[in-house]
This record gives structure tokens, sequence and C-alpha cells, in this order.
């Protein structure tokens, strides 16, 4: 009988605290805890700290990590970026070759990762967290559909694709839908008031892929609410210009306080810009759920989290653009609505279903 042996890849892994580390950290050590063989190949950056330089190797909680170089131009500079990518392709190639007997469980970090995976192996497992070129077409960028028959081909060649979301998974061919989690630790935390200093929070990434300006216009309504951002991406930089008084800016929460900073607040915004539904889902939205907290949604009425919040009434949904409805829906949350979500979570996004669900994947891949 094979021996269950999955290697995942990703260019970032634990400690890194980016969502899709922690993600494939979080089932990597699940595996290992249930006796499979379980490595990882990463570059030695942090997501926030292209300047770091992590073991090469080492073995955490019975995951074998391999660290491999990459460039270190970073994400501001294109032409960097695109040659930080192509090392670490050409790296994880060799890694991947290497370890043609085990499933490999490809990520979408960086783009086309799965093309790398199915070069190297025939037995792969893509990890679909957003569909690339799509995603960067969405953002405005032109001349990148050429990519997709390339994307498809090692995606109609893997032995299953992992996708997050339902309207996802009607894109990818052999999907699976399996959605993301969030912490394993997180639970609610006694914080949120709703009294007459409402608090609104904001947590993880702010990038291309979420909308900013009703956000900001309906800061500027409610100089009663204070809101809080936490975290970093693209678009703070262009939040903290131009918020006014009533909002605070705060780091990363580290995890061990990822409770106490998600629960600190009444309610949590989460956005995505329309032309990318069906190819991101937020994974802040499961931490949220976690901890109690009802959900404000800023995005397409018929999206995936749209129809989740409304089918369970566990937050509000509304339109990008309408910052007078956003300003509504900030004065009508109500903490009702976090009890539900922590209800719902703990039915159908907890660790462990996904957890389930990945084994068996995994075990049907691994014959």
């Amino acid at each position: 009988m094979r021996t269950a042996r999955a290697v995942f890849v990703n260019r970032y892994f634990h400690p890194d605290h980016s969502a899709t580390s922690q993600m494939a950290s979080d089932l990597a050590f699940h595996l290992a805890s249930r006796g499979w063989t379980v490595e990882a190949i990463a570059s030695r950056q942090r997501y926030d700290d292209p300047d770091a330089q992590l073991p090469r190797h080492e073995v955490v909680n019975g995951v074998t990590i391999t660290r491999i170089a990459t460039t270190r131009f970073g994400r501001s500079f294109l032409p960097g970026r695109a040659i930080d990518y192509l090392t670490f392709y050409l790296n994880a190639f060799r890694e991947i070759r290497k370890r043609r007997d085990a499933v490999i469980v490809a990520k979408t970090d960086p783009p086309l990762l799965s093309v790398i995976a199915a070069l190297g192996s025939k037995r792969v497992v893509n990890w679909v967290q957003d569909l690339f070129p799509e995603v960067a077409e969405g953002l405005g960028m032109r001349g990148l559909r050429v990519l997709r028959p390339i994307r498809n081909w090692s995606l109609q060649r893997a032995r299953a694709n992992v996708a997050i979301g339902d309207l996802m998974a009607r894109r990818v061919p052999k999907s699976v839908v399996i959605h993301n989690w969030a912490d394993v630790a997180l639970e609610p935390k006694e914080s949120g008031s709703f009294a007459a200093a409402v608090q609104i929070g904001y947590s993880g990434n702010l990038g291309r892929a979420h909308e900013v300006d009703t956000m900001l216009a309906a800061m500027r309504m409610l100089p009663d609410v204070r809101f809080v951002i936490t975290g970093g991406g693209a678009q703070l930089a262009r939040l903290k210009s131009e918020a006014p008084a009533n909002v605070e800016f705060r780091p990363y929460a580290p995890r061990e306080k990822l409770s106490e900073s998600l629960s600190s607040v009444d309610a949590h915004l989460v956005s995505l810009r329309p032309a990318l539904e069906g190819l991101i889902v937020p994974s802040k939205f499961y931490g949220i759920l976690a901890v109690a907290r009802p959900v404000i949604f800023i995005g397409a009425k018929d999206g995936e989290l749209a129809r989740i919040i409304e089918e369970h009434r566990i937050g509000l949904v509304v339109e990008e653009g309408d910052a007078e409805g956003l300003a509504r829906a900030i004065r009508g949350v109500d903490p009702e609505m976090g009890r539900r979500g922590r209800e719902l979570y703990l039915a159908r996004f907890a660790p462990e279903h996904a957890f389930a669900a990945w084994e068996r994947v995994l075990q049907e891949a691994s014959t």
C-alpha cells in the first residue's frame, strides 16, 4: 500500500502570517498529525518582509520544510516581480521533480503555479485560491488572455482542483468545493458594545481587489462611528491619506492575538469588486464568523458571500458605490447576526470540516 505523502507548494509557509500561508500550514500540520508524510516547498521570505532569511531546511510540527532561493525585487516593481516568480518556478520545479511519488498540492502563489506542478508531476491537486489571468484582467490588465490555454491544460491534467467557492467551481474543471477556514484557535471575545460609540472593523489585506471609495464616503458620513483598519495592502496608503479623524489604523495582529483583535469591534467590513466574483473569495469572511461578529459586505448582490450572508441572515449586503446604503447598514447591525454567523461557522466552515474533505481528496489522488 502506498504511503500517504503530500507536498505543499506555495511561495509562503509557516511562520508567515498571510492567508494562503496560514491555511497551507494548518492543513499540512493536520495531515502530519494524522500520520501522513508531509513536506512544504516555499521561499525564504515572508509576505510582508521580502528581505527575511528563513532557514533553508527545518521540521515544524512534523512537516519538513524546504525553502528555495529566489530573487527579491518585491511587489512594487513589476518586471522585478516577474523575475521573482521565474526564479521560484525554476527552483520549485526541480524540487517537485524529486518528489514525483507524492501528491503535489499546488496553490496559486505565484500565479500559474499549476503549470509548473503539471510539468513536474502527474500526481497534482491544485488548491485554487484565485483564478489567474482572469483576476488580472478584472483589475484592468490587458493582453493576458493568451495564458488561459496553458492554465486550462494544467487544470485538466490534475487529479483534482479544489475551488474555494461554488461560483469559482463553475469555472474550474475537475473541481471539488472546499471552503477556506479561520484560525483553529479563533473564538468570540466579549468586547463589542453596540452602544452609542459603534466600532466597525476591516481586518486583513486591503488590496486592489477590494473597494475603498464606498468605505471612505461612509466614514465621512458617520463621524460618531469609530472605524478600525487592521492590516496592510496596496490601498492602505491611499486610505490613510484620505481617511477622516474617526479612523484608526493598526498593524496586522499576531496570530495569538487574533481573537481579541477581531472581537474588538461590533461588526466587520468585507469588500470585493464585482468584476472579481467567482475568481476570489475573501478569506477574512471566515474569521469574522468565527468570532461571532456581523458581516457587512460591499460587492455584488448575487455574489458568493452575498448569497451566504443573506440566506443565513448573518449580516448585510451593500452594492459598490452605495455609501448611503453602507451608512444605513452600519447603523443597522445587530449582535444576533454575529451569533447566527458563529453557528453557521461551526456547522459548515470550521477547520475540521475542511480537513476531512481534504483528506478524502488527497487519498483519492494518491491512488
